[in-house]
C-alpha cells in the first residue's frame, strides 16, 4: 500500500471537500470518461471554474486526463488508494438535482 504523508492526505480531503469537485468525480465514476465539454453544461459553471476544479483534482491526483485533438478527457485514477477507499462515498451521492443528460 502506497505511504501517504499528512500534507497529501490534508490535500486529498481538500479536494474532496467541495460540492463541485465531488460532482465531478461521481459523473466520471458513472460516465467512466467525461470531456471538458460534456462536464460543462451539466455543472452550469464558467469555463475557468470547471478548469480550476479539474486542476485541483489533477493536483491531487484524483482524476487522470488525455487530450484528444483539441477536447480534454477526464477519467477517474483508480489507481489512487485514497480514491478507492472513497467509492462507497462516491457512489451513495446523489446527483438527481442535476438533470444529468450526456
Amino acid at each position: 500500500m502506497e505511504k501517504i504523508d499528512l500534507n497529501s492526505l490534508r490535500e486529498i480531503y481538500y479536494t474532496l471537500s467541495d460540492d463541485i469537485r465531488l460532482t465531478i468525480l461521481k459523473l466520471l465514476l458513472e460516465e467512466g470518461e467525461l470531456c471538458v465539454c460534456q462536464l460543462q453544461p451539466i455543472l452550469k459553471i464558467s469555463r475557468p471554474n470547471l478548469s480550476f476544479h479539474l486542476r485541483v483534482l489533477r493536483d491531487a491526483g484524483l482524476v487522470k486526463w488525455r487530450k484528444q485533438g483539441k477536447k480534454v478527457f477526464y477519467s477517474l485514477n483508480l489507481e489512487k488508494p485514497v480514491l478507492k477507499a472513497n467509492l462507497p462515498f462516491l457512489e451513495s451521492l446523489s446527483t438527481r438535482k442535476l438533470e444529468i443528460q450526456l
